[in-house]
């Protein structure tokens, strides 16, 4: 598990890096957001969902800068899907990282009502917004990615938690020779456990995007244990 905790945590690291370039592009993305709502004559409420941004970047999106930054968003809001998944493999039996992460994922549901969440301290993203205006229409949707990065980054830190150990008397041999014979047969499986893995979480991403997509009907969770 070490290796690909390790792998996980990089990924991690990825998305952060991803979330940290976006950050710098918040102006163009309330602005790309701005433009959307006028054109779709959208302007009384909040941006309240991934599918009502989706729905902006396929309908009302009309150039190329705003639909780059809600591309970008949406894509770091997918990927983070595939990191819960990740992180999930890793322990499916851990009850603390396996809320935390069921509650990343309803927060990334298409229909999630955005609207309330407000980022805070560290964060301050809220402090960016030109005006109370702006705080009201997009407050939620911009504090988004860095509260599910915080719920991922503690349940990352569950995980690598080290677990109880107990040790019987006499054991050592026993459990070594058991432990080779373990490693041999998982090296044998790893090949095509890791297909699987990746064949799962490329399905998994693959119904999260298509859920973004205008045509868009409730179906319940993106990812249950």
């Amino acid at each position: 598990m070490d290796s690909r905790m390790n792998e996980a945590k990089q990924a991690l690291k990825i998305l952060q890096q991803r979330y940290k370039l976006f950050q710098q592009q918040q102006v163009t993305f309330t602005t790309a957001l701005e433009r959307c709502r006028e054109s779709a004559l959208d302007r009384i409420h909040p941006v309240r969902t991934l599918a009502q941004v989706r729905k902006y970047l396929d309908v009302s999106c009309n150039n190329s800068t705003d639909r780059r930054v809600l591309t970008l968003f949406l894509d770091i809001c997918s990927d983070l899907v595939d990191m819960c998944t990740k992180l999930h493999e890793l322990q499916p039996e851990n009850a603390a990282a396996t809320a935390l992460l069921h509650a990343c994922v309803d927060l990334l549901s298409p229909s999630n009502d955005l609207s309330g969440l407000r980022a805070k301290y560290p964060h301050d993203v809220i402090n960016h917004l030109s005006c109370d205006e702006a705080r009201n229409f997009y407050g939620g949707v911009i504090s988004l990615i860095p509260i599910v990065l915080d719920k991922l980054k503690e349940a990352a830190a569950e995980l690598d938690k080290p677990g109880p150990q107990t040790h019987r008397p006499g054991s050592g041999q026993k459990h070594l020779e058991h432990n080779e014979t373990k490693a041999a047969n998982d090296k044998e499986a790893t090949g095509v456990q890791t297909v699987v893995r990746q064949q799962t979480r490329a399905t998994k991403k693959k119904s999260y995007m298509e859920s973004l997509k205008p045509a868009w009907r409730p179906t319940g969770r993106f990812y249950t244990s």
